[in-house]
């Protein structure tokens, strides 16, 4: 690699832990959608990206847009994209790292042409933390965020309208957050948060599919009592429901291929060591790239749930938060892509993401592909969650490959 390369490396590094820095939380990487913290991140944005020559633009969903445009005129436009939001607790480069080489993309290009402009999108929200609902980003960019998920609350009754409008933004200017007609590709950066790219000793991965997701809310319905004074045939303990309930989701998802299933959420009340618990509220996370498995899994796992409910006289309420179909990726862009990699002198496997990106929404509207970078330790949404100069080089030289070839190719051509 070049010294350019690397120093270019050290510098996108060091942006995302300055990022990393505006937090809802002193001491760790919290920061939600359109919290107080994401202005500083849209003001450091706008700097790096007007600096290079990008013309920058705030939408109504809180998505921070950059324009690098071509010189030609009516040019059709690659967008490149990732998150801003992150987990409780997070590392500092899931999501952010992908607007960051996007920058880096678009410093890269000074002084050069090509037949296509840029825009690199930060999209507001991908996590799902505050409102219990996944990508509104890039739902917003597709036109599939409805007025119904808009009233949506989070925690302090506060809706997705009025945290836009606290942001002070407009909420009636959705409409013109959608993607541009000449929009005709979209790439996304992002740490591949999985061990595979390590145990292969690999810097890159392909991503040819995005396995599809079910998130649901169950609500076991008890009735508190006197821990001491209550004898145990005569209780209702919604704790012991869902107790039995989260040992079998652990059990049935180690005995299907390829299903993973997460209970990582447990609320109980009234939440007293002496008390019987009345109620427990509980995540439920399934994915598989098979469509068809993980239905049978959300099946097989709410009936289990409703077994150890009516076993001890508890009510159970089952909510969907989200259902999100298996999502493959452009199959051109996506050889594309690792023929970039291969020019740039990097050996790259295909690979499915276990995680949702933001390429699982564009992909439907728009052809879309997907690069992963190594995760030192398989880690991610966690503060030890790193990432490696010479792989962040690695994507830098195959995205600058992937943008020569893709001048080149006839995909952009229908809308020109």
């Amino acid at each position: 690699m070049t010294g350019t390369k690397r120093d270019g490396a050290t510098r996108i590094i060091a942006r995302c832990r300055e990022i990393a820095t505006h937090t809802e939380v002193p001491g760790e990487i919290t920061r939600r959608f359109l919290t107080p913290p994401m202005h500083a991140v849209h003001s450091l944005l706008r700097q790096w990206m007007e600096a290079a020559g990008m013309t920058v633009q705030v939408d109504a969903i809180g998505n921070l847009r950059g324009l690098w445009l071509s010189g030609i005129p009516n040019a059709p436009r690659l967008i490149i994209g990732s998150h801003l939001d992150t987990v409780p607790n997070a590392g500092a480069f899931d999501g952010i790292l992908g607007v960051i080489l996007g920058v880096a993309v678009v410093e890269q290009l000074q002084q050069r042409q090509l037949p296509f402009s840029i825009e690199v999108i930060g999209f507001s929200e991908e996590e799902g933390v505050r409102f219990s609902k996944a990508f509104l980003g890039s739902l917003a960019v597709v036109g599939k965020l409805d007025s119904e998920t808009l009233q949506l609350t989070d925690e302090h009754g506060i809706s997705i309208a009025e945290a836009i409008g606290n942001y002070g933004l407009d909420p009636a200017q959705l409409p013109a957050a959608l993607l541009s007609r000449d929009a005709f590709a979209y790439l996304e950066f992002h740490i591949e948060q999985g061990p595979i790219l390590e145990s292969e000793r690999a810097s890159l991965g392909i991503v040819e599919a995005l396995v599809g997701q079910t998130r649901m809310q169950l609500l076991f319905g008890g009735q508190s009592n006197h821990a001491g004074t209550t004898p145990m045939l005569l209780r209702h303990d919604a704790m012991a429901a869902a107790a039995e309930w989260i040992v079998a989701v652990e059990e049935y998802a180690n005995s299907h291929q390829g299903l993973v299933a997460t209970v990582g959420k447990l609320e109980a009340s009234p939440g007293a060591g002496n008390v019987i618990a009345g109620r427990v509220k509980t995540s439920l996370d399934i994915r598989h790239a098979d469509d068809n498995i993980r239905h049978a899994a959300v099946d097989a796992l709410t009936q289990i749930a409703k077994t150890a409910a009516t076993k001890r006289g508890v009510t159970l309420t089952l909510r969907t938060e989200m259902e999100q179909s298996a999502v493959p990726l452009d199959l051109h862009l996506t050889a594309l892509l690792q023929t970039a990699a291969t020019k740039a002198g990097f050996h790259s496997n295909r690979m499915t993401s276990g995680a949702g990106h933001d390429a699982m929404i564009l992909a439907p509207t728009i052809p879309s592909t997907m690069l992963f970078l190594r995760s030192p330790g398989g880690l991610s949404h966690h503060p030890n969650e790193a990432v490696l100069p010479q792989d962040v080089e690695a994507a830098l030289v195959t995205a600058m490959e992937f943008l020569a070839l893709l001048s080149n190719d006839k995909t952009k051509d229908r809308h020109a």
